[in-house]
């Protein structure tokens, strides 16, 4: 039984950054009231509660943070990907984001390792961001 994959499904809230990862570009949302960098995609800035939050695009660049070789698939639809390559990657700006790794081989996974964006195409409206070593 094949089974289909969930994918995201933006809310008026997390919109822009999935748009943005269609165009091949990552946005993250900076606070006008305290110019600290937001993510995840939020309402109010978790450092002064302002609603001045404004997307602005970045490299996505940053470095391997930390990681997790999931050799039991997470959930049954992700069977075809194990070893999942889970990541905490942070961003040049300073946030973290959890992904996954591709185009690296397990043994060279390094804590630090520079990466870059990987804009992985699943459906026509949706593309994920995954990290590649760079």
């Amino acid at each position: 039984m094949d089974l289909v994959k969930p994918i995201p499904r933006p809310s008026p809230t997390t919109r822009p950054f999935w748009d943005g990862l269609n165009e091949r570009k990552v946005q993250i949302q900076r606070c006008d009231g305290c110019d600290s960098w937001v993510f995840y995609p939020r309402t109010r800035c978790p450092s002064c509660l302002s609603d001045l939050l404004i997307w602005r695009e970045v490299s996505g660049q940053g470095v391997l943070y930390t990681y997790t070789l999931a050799r039991q698939p997470t959930a049954p639809h992700f069977a075809d990907e194990t070893p999942q390559q889970l990541a905490v990657v942070e961003l040049d700006e300073g946030v973290r984001m959890t992904s996954t790794l591709v185009n690296v081989e397990p043994s060279d996974i390094v804590i630090g390792m520079r990466l870059q964006p990987y804009f992985d195409q699943v459906t026509d409206a949706v593309t994920l961001l995954r990290y590649q070593p760079g």
